[in-house]
């Protein structure tokens, strides 16, 4: 019944307040329908990445050494939450075998950029040493993610990159990026030797 057209009367001239108002009602009832089916897709997508997030607090508590934590954490990244492109660097780490990659020194200006995240980053700019701990690929990156790792101190920076430019952007929600920061500090807090 909410969907029935009758035709006017008066041909187009003057309609009754009555008519008007039913029409004003259906505007405001196919907006609201709008809405509650966006609000549906985005409880779904947030119910999928929760899911997600779950996985990777589960899988990271199984690693015993931090090299296989960290590629399983780039490894999660890549192939569960679709981020081909991740950089990490930590320090205040200690372990009993040759440091990975993701232990080597980094410059000032990074320690800085660590300490000053309130939140995560999203956007198109990093500085050239962060681009470059991806390698041939951070000459094509457009936008990127960084999240703090804090345990009393900052211990380090993940860094997320895209191809697309709107991967990442500075409007963005960061709730998850926040999370997963929170999430990885975690798992790395039984490597920290400082």
């Amino acid at each position: 019944l909410a969907d029935i057209q009758l035709p006017n009367p008066h041909d187009g001239r003057a309609i009754p307040l009555s008519q008007r108002q039913i029409l004003a009602l259906r505007d405001k009832n196919q907006i609201l329908q709008d809405k509650l089916e966006e609000l549906i897709l985005f409880g779904k997508e947030n119910d999928a990445i929760a899911e997600k997030m779950h996985d990777l607090a589960v899988s990271l508590l199984t690693f015993r050494r931090l090299p296989d934590l960290l590629n399983g954490l780039i490894f999660a990244l890549r192939e569960n939450f679709s981020v081909p492109h991740t950089a990490l660097r930590i320090w205040n780490i200690g372990v009993d075998e040759p440091l990975p990659p993701e232990s080597l020194p980094v410059s000032s200006e990074v320690h800085s950029i660590a300490e000053s995240l309130p939140h995560p980053y999203c956007g198109p700019h990093v500085p050239d040493e962060i681009r470059s701990w991806f390698g041939e690929q951070g000459g094509h990156l457009r936008s990127f993610a960084m999240t703090a790792l804090r345990q009393d101190q900052t211990i380090g920076l993940l860094v997320m990159g895209s191809e697309e430019p709107q991967r990442f952007y500075p409007e963005m929600g960061t709730v998850y990026l926040a999370r997963l920061g929170e999430l990885a500090s975690a798992a790395l807090r039984r490597f920290r030797t400082v």
